[in-house]
């Protein structure tokens, strides 16, 4: 038996989360994917002759590994292989690289995402129509960039067989039941193959962004049993970012819960089980009613896709089977009716099985007072994404123009989230916003709503240690004993470090972020930009 890899990085600035001195440690040891010493240069000279490889940091920054709290991995590659629409400016223009893109697939199904309709002149979706003529008759799928709509061709309506769904408007444009369907239908003609292709697209991104871990959060309406299984073990093999998966479905049994999260090898059913759908495509659901285009109020407060007494059922289900429980939820009507939920559960199991249970909320967009401290007194974790403020809050995005001002500022409340003792992860929603942890540092740091900031070390310990504890996995913090997990990372000039060795980001979406040139997944490198790797 061979022994143990052993590496020594040294000439680092290592932030370990605990000596903050102005010294601080320079040097990592690491052996069999774990941290075996940490020290000064001075002191690690004993180590050079027992090594397999040294690392010349040559003064780069090292920290934990980013862990990315809610993505769709085999989405996200499919959408690093597609036609990307979030750049377009109009419909032309969206129009223009599809049939550019049929002129090329001759006649294969085509995939184009990540519109979205506020940022076009027409502020309208595609309809089914246009992407026919673009096509020449093709299947088109064209998922909204919150991935709760979309636009489709005629032919893709057919094949999905979305006539008489609810959510089928009739011009092309799917939300609801008949998004799902379109979504399944889509997917089905994947390959294992293609799975493949995209997840290693996905991971090699990841690694590229320095995550050591995400967190795949499936559900019927947009994968498949096989796509789970696939994602945990392309997750598995050394040299990848690491993944942990949830599955979204509704189950009042505890027998057949943990049988199925035996069966999937997710953690819990939680993830994107949906109580409602997103402001995006008016899907959330909300107490006040959704604006047009001119600013006047609609008809529309959007959807409530679950009770109190299945969101009772379902907690009870998880929490007796040792299982996470949870789900997607935006709009503060949604979230009402979860907290509710959550607080029947409650009643039936203890306050103290719900808070060991370690349950998550995907998103949390619009909780009132009422609803943090509901969080907070059951445990319930928030995974959020900072980057849907950086995208699309403030007083002129789309939250403003679907809201209002006023509830546009309130949403993603991270600074009331850590306030109210609610315990957050961070992450991405991938491919809805990019795999790209330090924007979504720099996006908490800059939020729109200045009560609602983070300081630097507040996200990036969400966005690390955050997300492997919500995971239940060590990780997110450099500690003798703990993973081999770790990122040397390329800080810019412009960019200086912190008394406590991070970057020093202002919130500015110019100023420029670190980019990894290393990372290290449980003691193999994942990544590496000079080609070690």
């Amino acid at each position: 038996m061979s022994a143990p890899h052993r590496t020594l990085v040294h000439r680092a600035v290592l932030h370990t989360g605990t000596d903050l001195d102005a010294a601080g440690p320079t040097a990592i040891l690491t052996e069999a994917g774990r941290v075996v010493w940490i020290g000064a240069d001075r002191d690690a000279a004993r180590h050079l002759e027992d090594v397999d490889d040294v690392v010349d940091a040559d003064g780069a920054l090292v920290t934990p590994a980013f862990c990315d709290a809610h993505v769709h991995l085999t989405m996200t590659g499919q959408g690093l292989d597609g036609i990307d629409l979030s750049g377009t400016r109009s419909v032309g223009e969206a129009l223009r690289l599809v049939e550019s893109a049929s002129r090329h697939t001759r006649g294969r199904p085509i995939y184009a995402h990540s519109w979205d309709e506020t940022q076009w002149a027409e502020r309208r979706p595609l309809t089914a129509a246009e992407l026919d003529r673009a096509s020449y008759g093709g299947v088109v799928y064209v998922p909204r960039i919150d991935a709760h709509s979309a636009s489709v061709s005629s032919a893709m309506a057919a094949v999905a067989r979305v006539h008489g769904l609810d959510g089928w408007d009739g011009s092309g444009v799917v939300t609801r039941a008949a998004f799902a369907a379109v979504t399944n239908a889509f997917t089905a003609g994947m390959t294992t193959q293609d799975r493949e292709h995209y997840l290693d697209l996905a991971l090699r991104a990841a690694a590229e962004s320095g995550l050591g871990l995400v967190h795949e959060t499936g559900a019927d309406h947009m994968t498949s049993f096989e796509d789970v299984r696939h994602v945990l073990d392309a997750g598995r093999r050394p040299g990848r970012t690491a993944t942990i998966a949830y599955w979204g479905l509704r189950m009042d049994d505890p027998e057949q819960a943990a049988a199925l999260a035996t069966q999937l090898g997710v953690l819990g059913l939680a993830g994107d089980l949906c109580a409602d759908g997103s402001f995006g495509s008016r899907t959330a659901h909300v107490r006040e009613p959704y604006l047009d285009d001119t600013g006047s109020p609609t008809e529309e407060r959007g959807y409530g896709y679950l009770t109190v007494p299945e969101i009772r059922d379902h907690v009870v289900a998880c929490t007796r089977a040792g299982l996470q429980a949870g789900g997607h939820v935006i709009g503060d009507a949604a979230l009402d009716t979860m907290a509710a939920g959550f607080r029947a559960a409650a009643d039936v199991v203890g306050v103290e099985a719900v808070r060991a249970a370690r349950h998550r909320w995907e998103h949390v967009e619009l909780p009132d007072a009422e609803v943090l401290d509901t969080m907070a007194e059951l445990g319930i974790w928030a995974s959020m994404q900072p980057s849907f403020d950086a995208a699309w809050g403030g007083t002129d995005g789309m939250y403003a123009a679907r809201l209002g001002e006023r509830r546009a500022l309130a949403a993603v409340p991270l600074r009331s989230m850590l306030t109210a003792g609610v315990q957050i992860a961070l992450g991405s929603d991938s491919p809805v916003t990019p795999l790209d942890p330090w924007g979504g540092v720099r996006a908490a740091v800059g939020h729109h709503n200045v009560e609602q900031r983070l300081s630097v070390q507040e996200a990036f310990s969400a966005h690390t240690a955050g997300g492997y504890a919500l995971g239940g996995r060590a990780g997110g913090v450099l500690v003798t004993g703990g993973p081999a997990t770790y990122v040397i990372w390329d800080v810019p000039e412009e960019t200086p470090l912190t008394a406590d060795r991070l970057p020093a980001l202002s919130g500015d979406p110019e100023q420029p972020l670190p980019t990894a040139r290393r990372t290290v997944v449980d003691g193999h490198p994942a990544f590496d930009r000079e080609g070690a790797a």
